[in-house]
């Protein structure tokens, strides 16, 4: 019998192969506005990417990359910037459709 501790973790850092689902996942997070979702899908996707070369491309260090995009994290919107630009992604505006 397996035990739990046996059984790999889900980790969708490694479903992220491509820039379209990088987009879609980080899409689908900012659509939903929750703060804390969003710097997850943050954190999920410069793991998936690779903290180390973020880090590079952003200029920012490792170490404070980590904390922004922990569990404690509170990245300043510039810092969001630069991630979404080093992770080859932008940001946009779509109107809020109304509710019939």
């Amino acid at each position: 019998m397996q035990s739990f501790n046996d059984v790999p973790r889900f980790d969708a850092a490694d479903y992220l192969g491509t820039p379209e689902a990088r987009a879609d996942y980080m899409a689908a997070a900012l659509e939903e506005g929750d703060p804390v979702e969003i710097r997850r899908t943050l954190n999920t996707v410069a793991r998936s990417l690779g903290m180390t070369a973020i880090a590079e491309e952003t200029g920012l260090g490792r170490e404070s990359l980590y904390k922004a995009l922990g569990e404690n994290g509170n990245p300043e919107f510039a810092t969001v910037l630069k991630l979404m630009k080093a992770m080859g992604l932008k940001l946009s505006a779509l109107p809020i459709e109304e509710k019939e």
